[in-house]
């Protein structure tokens, strides 16, 4: 029988099969920026990836970019969004100069933010809202994503995140405009699958946030992540990975902090810790509204807070306070400042212990009020009329806003002074992790009352710190007069002339005397030599990182970081004058520089910045090489 005849069947080339990811790329720390239009919740995912960072044990640093106007319209740049953050395992003091990826939602994010990134950076475009309409807004003739330049500078990776959103969130009951505010989640997966970050804890945020009232949008901004981190696992898609090594972390409890929280909290801890209740009055302004937020839910630490009907009722409030026992405190930025000036006159005659906590903005008038500036110094030094001298101390990161709260706090009690706090916006939004510290380990600040039936003098001095006496009033037997009017040493209104000006001498004395009681200017490096970099408040980071770089290099520079403005440590006179050049970095025009040039006759050289916008390390680096 004839073997049955077949058709030939058409053969086919194998498949070839999906590229596979390279490997994991290892990283000592690196920068990532999230920049969207102010309603696409940039501030949100880029809070949530520092949380992430966070819990695996990395340093971070993070810098909210907030546009300053409220609501610019959708698209445009005055709208345009940021969040960095900078994490790590060494070397991570700032948030960074150039990012290593950028995240851009939209055209009007990527003009505004290219600059921002590293050559050879990655850049994650959402291409979804690459349209003629949005073009427009953001000012571009062509649309940029065509320009061959950009994939060569760049490795840039195209995404339709509105396309790919909207296709998970398809079987959801969820109407397209809501579906698409999830696209935040869904770009935030796909960085968490680049930088190898857990979604685990996200996913409880949002459990927590939406769960129990908004089931539908708890389950559709969960889809998005999840979805977006699949996205990133697709080997069809040449997304690179990288592994971050972790830092090695001395053992307690960390949390992430902003600066406002920590100074809020430092707060509550002076109070406790000098048992008396706290009152804070203030009036809501931009960046410092957040420390009235926070002490108002802690009414169960005896703490009372009053929002003001202006910035002349708030500290009004806190002087009140300080008189009647309490520890006053009011919060504001620099516009508020001025308003107060004529009662710190006040605080100063009366000799209350005050605490005002300054969170600087650009200025002058309403300015930058979103961006940060050091530009308030000289107001706080010498803004009010008559000789009116006060303790001035900055703190120089987020977590150190907490130490600084309380030791303000301490000096106004101890010397019966209003102490000003200065921090700014960059510290204010900026966050780190903190050692929650053991409430054994905070320092007792509590002051000796006067016991009943002592005989009561309101101006009689302690002969070491010349602080007043303070009795709170409507006790028996400690009745007595304070107010603006000069008075006597027995509390009795005096226009005699010799009693003003020893009354004005003592004052002043009082204030330097604490100089006694603050520890000398430290030195990172050698204790004499060609350049010391000296610089206050925020600046820290910046200026501590371009000089470990320098020594690096062989370079004969040294850093001291002034954390007392008035009085100024005993030791720094002294020390500016062992080395060839003292140069002084500062978010402002040359204002400490201005002071230590007529205290101490030294030549401080400026190096100035006044764009709202912390140094960048490379900057400094250049321009302190020129005194080398």
């Amino acid at each position: 029988m004839p073997a049955k005849k077949t058709t030939p069947t058409k053969k086919t080339a194998p498949k070839k099969p999906a590229a596979a990811k390279p490997e994991l790329q290892e990283k000592n720390s690196v920068v990532v920026r999230f920049a969207g239009d102010s309603g696409d919740g940039m501030q949100t995912v880029g809070e949530l990836f520092a949380d992430a960072s966070a819990l695996l044990g990395d340093a971070i640093v993070t810098f909210p970019d907030f546009p300053s106007e409220i609501r610019a319209p959708a698209g445009s740049l005055p709208g345009v969004s940021g969040f960095q953050v900078h994490f790590g395992c060494s070397h991570v003091m700032t948030p960074g100069d150039k990012a290593d990826a950028l995240v851009v939602m939209n055209p009007a994010a990527l003009k505004v933010n290219l600059k921002e990134l590293e050559p050879k950076g990655l850049l994650i475009v959402n291409t979804g809202t690459f349209t003629p309409n949005n073009l427009k807004k953001a000012m571009y003739d062509t649309n940029p994503l065509d320009d061959p330049a950009l994939e060569d500078e760049f490795r840039m990776i195209r995404v339709d995140i509105n396309a790919l959103t909207a296709e998970a969130l398809k079987d959801l009951p969820l109407k397209p405009a809501l579906a698409s505010r999830c696209k935040n989640f869904f770009a935030l997966g796909i960085t968490y699958w680049v930088y190898s970050r857990p979604i685990d804890k996200t996913l409880e945020w949002i459990e927590s946030k939406w769960r129990k009232n908004l089931p539908l949008i708890a389950d559709a901004n969960t889809l998005a992540l999840k979805t977006g981190y699949i996205v990133g696992e697709n080997k069809d898609i040449d997304i690179p990975q990288y592994t971050v090594h972790r830092r090695m972390l001395e053992d307690g409890i960390y949390r992430k902090i902003t600066g406002n929280e920590a100074t809020a909290l430092g707060l509550i801890a002076a109070s406790e810790n000098s048992w008396r209740d706290l009152v804070l009055g203030s009036y809501p302004i931009t960046p410092a509204t957040p420390i009235l937020e926070t002490l108002s839910k802690h009414r169960n630490f005896n703490v009372k807070t009053v929002q003001a009907e202006d910035e002349i009722a708030a500290i009004g409030v806190a002087i009140g306070a300080s008189f009647a026992g309490a520890l006053g405190v009011t919060t504001t930025s620099g516009p508020g400042l001025c308003l107060k000036s004529e009662a710190l006159g006040l605080a100063v005659i009366t000799e209350l212990p005050l605490v005002v906590v300054n969170v600087q903005r650009a200025g002058p008038s309403t300015g930058l009020p979103t961006k940060t500036e050091q530009s308030d110094l000289l107001q706080t030094l010498y803004g009010r009329n008559g000789e009116s001298p006060l303790v001035v101390i900055a703190a120089d990161s987020p977590a150190d806003c907490f130490d600084t709260a309380i030791e303000a706090s301490r000096i106004a009690l101890k010397y019966r002074v209003p102490v000003v706090m200065l921090t700014d916006t960059y510290l204010a939004n900026g966050s780190e992790p903190w050692k929650i510290p053991e409430v054994t380990d905070l320092p007792d600040i509590s002051v000796e009352p006067i016991k009943h039936g002592e005989e009561y003098v309101p101006y009689k001095r302690d002969p070491k710190t010349l602080a007043r006496r303070l009795a709170i009033p409507g006790r028996p037997g400690f009745e007595h007069r304070i107010g603006g009017l000069e008075k006597t040493e027995d509390g009795v209104v005096s226009y005699d002339a010799e009693n003003h000006e020893k009354m004005c001498r003592l004052r002043a004395e009082k204030v330097q005397r604490i100089a006694d009681d603050i520890p000398p200017a430290e030195v990172i490096g050698e204790a004499s030599g060609k350049v010391l970099v000296i610089g206050w408040g925020s600046t820290r980071g910046s200026i501590a990182m371009a000089v470990d770089q320098l020594q690096e290099e062989g370079h004969a520079v040294s850093h001291t970081h002034v954390r007392y403005l008035n009085p100024l440590p005993k030791n720094l006179g002294k020390l500016m004058k062992e080395f060839d050049h003292v140069v002084a970095p500062e978010l402002n025009l040359g204002q400490l520089s201005l002071v230590l040039r007529a205290k101490y006759l030294v030549d401080v050289k400026s190096i100035n910045k006044i764009q709202g916008r912390a140094f960048l390390i490379s900057e400094l680096v250049e321009q302190i090489k020129d005194y080398l």
